[in-house]
């Protein structure tokens, strides 16, 4: 049986087993009422009729969460247990004291309910109200138990919401209800709230462990699976593609491989945003499909600055053969960023993906735990995918000693170095190919310069000593490729 939520499916395998009780836990604003209300309504469309019990809030109030989601659940019963009596301090006796004439008659008002509808879905929010009007443990037990044999005998599926105001370790309800599905939400000391997803426990269901991310919008919920890379492998062509510079491919032993990964290395202003560009230049002219995640620029810089070089994008954007996503810093989630990479390479059928850069993916997403680790995974399913992956980190300082946030050198399969250096007095960027897994690369050191339409590489430095550590001494007569106007990143 579906639960409405596509993501929620697949770590679920499918669906849940139906006629069956199913807990869903979460703290006030997690999103346990939007979840239930795509469940009715994913059974509504399906013609299942759906019942909505609420005890904690009003129908006025279900109305306007649906309203805010465009929802129309006129086909859904909504039915609300509150009572204006209640309310009354004329009443207070009768109705809150003693607790057992309270609780029996709200336990009664369900089952009335359910026998009157006949619903296949039905949600009932809050346990918190049972929890209380129970009063001990023992008695709150009897009643989800007996609740629970009443809606097996109705063929019925059942959420039943808790807010966790109980013991954290109190876990009863764990045990009787056959499915427990818990909703988390981090907020963080700047940005967005994080929110997050666990199947706690599933009877007779093989599920996806661990926390997956989602989010909640106008529309409803999204969750974005944890990416298990072994899952997704496919057959592809290992033949070496152009990187648009026959200097950068002779150094690479061919250029770059399918199923491979990229990690340009080098400080600030180097080139090796404009060096993916020329790659992704050459690719796009073979026709294939590329996609470029922009952390730390802007598009429109991007865009102008590419274009002044002689590498106008927008041809390829209006033709949809390229894809720019600005990622928006502090407002997407890992998981939400590995599921927009997976459906451009799935769906859209990208074979060349871009990260720029991996020091502003671990800014942009402050306080998360892991992120080398899921970049792992998301690097495993790229290569296993048969795709193009160009990756860039910054490094901290011009010349001399460079410093780098993160070590990354382990999940590269090329990586190459950017050096800046000085020659007769003007400043000169150097590069090198220090690994490549794929291939026989060159362990040569040649200058780097853009130029309009790409970039140029000089013949290899062999007269030069401490070039990668920016502090080079001359020893022949190499000749340099001067260019006093060239402008690199």
């Amino acid at each position: 049986m579906s639960t409405g939520i596509t993501g929620l499916d697949n770590i679920l395998g499918g669906g849940l087993t139906p006629n069956r009780v199913y807990l869903i836990e979460g703290s006030p604003g997690a999103g346990k009422t939007t979840l239930a209300l795509q469940f009715l309504l994913k059974g509504a469309e399906l013609g299942e009729g759906g019942l909505y019990i609420t005890l904690s809030e009003t129908r006025d109030e279900l109305l306007a969460v649906a309203d805010g989601h465009g929802w129309n659940v006129d086909p859904l019963s909504i039915i609300e247990l509150l009572s204006d009596e209640g309310l009354d301090p004329e009443y207070e006796q009768s109705i809150l004291h003693p607790a057992e004439v309270e609780l029996g008659e709200t336990v009664e008002n369900v089952m009335r309910q359910v026998e009157t509808l006949k619903p296949v879905r039905i949600v009932l929010d809050s346990l918190s109200e049972l929890r209380l009007l129970s009063q001990n443990p023992l008695r709150y037990r009897r009643q989800i138990l007996a609740l629970k044999r009443y809606f097996a005998t109705r063929e019925c599926t059942v959420y039943l919401l808790d807010d966790n105001t109980s013991d954290p370790s109190d876990l009863q309800l764990h045990s009787i209800a056959h499915g427990v599905i818990s909703l988390d939400q981090l907020v963080h000391d700047y940005g967005g709230a994080r929110r997050r997803v666990r199947v706690a426990k599933m009877r007779g269901i093989k599920f996806r462990e661990g926390f997956h991310d989602f989010t909640l919008e106008t529309g409803g919920i999204d969750v974005y699976p944890r990416l298990v890379a072994a899952e997704h492998r496919a057959e592809f062509a290992h033949a070496p593609v152009s990187t648009g510079s026959d200097g950068l491919d002779a150094m690479l032993g061919g250029g770059l491989i399918p199923g491979t990964n990229a990690l340009l290395i080098g400080p600030s202003g180097v080139g090796k945003t404009t060096t993916i560009v020329c790659c992704l230049m050459a690719a796009l002219k073979r026709g294939e499909r590329c996609v470029y995640y922009l952390f730390d620029e802007t598009l429109g810089t991007l865009l102008m600055r590419s274009k002044s070089l002689g590498m106008d994008l927008s041809t390829y954007l209006d033709s949809g053969l390229l894809t720019l996503r600005q990622v928006d810093p502090a407002e997407m989630s890992p998981g939400q960023f590995t599921s927009d990479v997976r459906q451009a390479v799935e769906d859209d059928g990208a074979t060349y993906v871009a990260i720029d850069s991996l020091n502003a993916y671990l800014q942009a997403m402050p306080g998360e735990r892991y992120l080398l680790l899921q970049m792992h995974e998301l690097l495993g399913y790229l290569n296993q995918r048969g795709i193009v992956t160009m990756l860039v980190l910054g490094q901290h300082g011009i010349v001399g000693e460079v410093q780098t946030d993160i070590d990354i050198s382990y999940l590269s399969d090329v990586m190459v170095l950017f050096r800046y250096f000085e020659h007769q007095g003007e400043v000169l960027t150097a590069l090198a190919a220090v690994k490549s897994r794929g291939s026989a690369h060159e362990r040569t050191i040649r200058q780097f310069r853009l130029t309009h339409g790409g970039i140029e590489l000089s013949k290899a430095l062999r007269d030069f000593d401490g070039v990668l550590a920016g502090l080079p001494s001359y020893r022949g007569e190499s000749a340099m490729l001067s260019s006093p106007h060239a402008r690199g990143r």
